[in-house]
C-alpha cells in the first residue's frame, strides 16, 4: 500500500495551490476600450468605432454636423478613388488610449501562463448600437443590417492563442475563436498584439479581415437590399479589431 507522509501532503497541497494562484483573471477597462470596423476600398467614409471621443479618430466624409476633428486629421487624398488600402488599417491607430470611451465594451482574459499566454481563453463583448460612423442616416442603416434591437451584443469567444512569440516586453501571435453575431456563430482567425500600457495594465491589438460578399451573404444580409458597396462590388474586404486594455483582478476577487 503506497503510504504518504503528512509532510509529502502538504507539499502536494501548495504545489496545486500555487498553480492555482498562477491562473491570472484580467478585464477589460471600459472607459478606455473600443471596438471598429473599416471598409476596403473605404471611400473616405467607410470605418467605425465605438469611441468617437477618442482624439486621434475622425468620422468619414459626408458626416453629420457638430463633430470637432483635429486639423491633422487629413483625409487621404486618394480615398475617394477606389483602390484598396489594406495596410492603414485602422487609418488613425490610437498614439495611446484616452479615458473617453462609452463603455460599450466589456471582457474578460484568463492565462494560466502570464510569460507565454498557453491555454488563454476569454471573451469580449460589443454594445452593437456603440458602433458610429459620424453620419446619422448611415449609423442608422449600420444598426438595422446588425439587428440590434433582437440581438444587442456581438461576442468574441477566444478558444484558443497559436504561434504566440515574446520580443521584450511585446507578444504576438493568432487569436483563433468565433464571433457570436445576429445569433450566428461565426469562426475567427486574428491577428494578437499585446503590450504593456501605461495606465499599469496590458494593452492588447486585434484584427481580423473577411471578403466582403461573405459580409453581405452570410453575416448581414440585410445588407443585399440596400444597394450599398457590398452589393456592386465596391466593397472588398471587411476588417474589424479591437484596442483593449487589460488590467489583472485583485486576488481572491472571484
Amino acid at each position: 500500500m503506497l503510504r504518504i507522509s503528512a509532510a509529502a501532503l502538504v507539499g502536494l497541497v501548495a504545489i496545486f495551490a500555487g498553480a492555482a494562484e498562477a491562473q491570472s483573471r484580467w478585464t477589460v477597462d471600459k472607459k478606455v476600450s473600443l471596438v471598429w470596423w473599416q471598409v476596403s476600398p473605404h471611400l473616405n467614409h467607410l470605418w467605425a468605432t465605438t469611441c468617437p471621443n477618442e482624439p486621434s479618430w475622425r468620422p468619414g466624409d459626408n458626416r453629420s454636423p457638430g463633430w470637432s476633428i483635429r486639423p491633422d486629421l487629413k483625409l487621404p487624398s486618394g480615398g475617394f478613388n477606389n483602390d484598396d488600402d489594406t495596410i492603414h488599417v485602422p487609418l488613425w491607430p490610437r498614439d495611446r488610449p484616452h479615458p473617453l470611451c462609452t463603455e460599450a465594451v466589456q471582457g474578460l482574459l484568463v492565462l494560466p501562463d502570464t510569460l507565454t499566454w498557453r491555454g488563454a481563453t476569454g471573451q469580449v463583448k460589443v454594445l452593437a448600437e456603440a458602433l458610429v460612423t459620424g453620419e446619422g442616416m448611415r449609423d442608422i442603416l449600420m444598426h438595422a443590417c446588425l439587428e440590434t434591437k433582437s440581438f444587442p451584443e456581438i461576442t468574441f469567444v477566444l478558444d484558443s492563442l497559436v504561434g504566440m512569440t515574446r520580443k521584450g516586453n511585446e507578444i504576438t501571435g493568432t487569436a483563433m475563436g468565433s464571433l457570436h453575431i445576429r445569433g450566428m456563430l461565426k469562426p475567427v482567425v486574428a491577428s494578437v498584439r499585446a503590450f504593456p500600457d501605461a495606465s499599469g495594465g496590458t494593452r492588447v491589438l486585434v484584427k481580423w479581415s473577411i471578403d466582403a460578399h461573405d459580409l453581405s451573404v452570410d453575416w448581414t444580409p440585410r445588407l443585399k437590399h440596400l444597394g450599398l458597396g457590398a452589393k456592386t462590388n465596391l466593397w472588398h474586404y471587411f476588417f474589424m479589431g479591437a484596442d483593449l486594455v487589460f488590467h489583472p483582478e485583485p486576488i481572491g476577487a472571484n
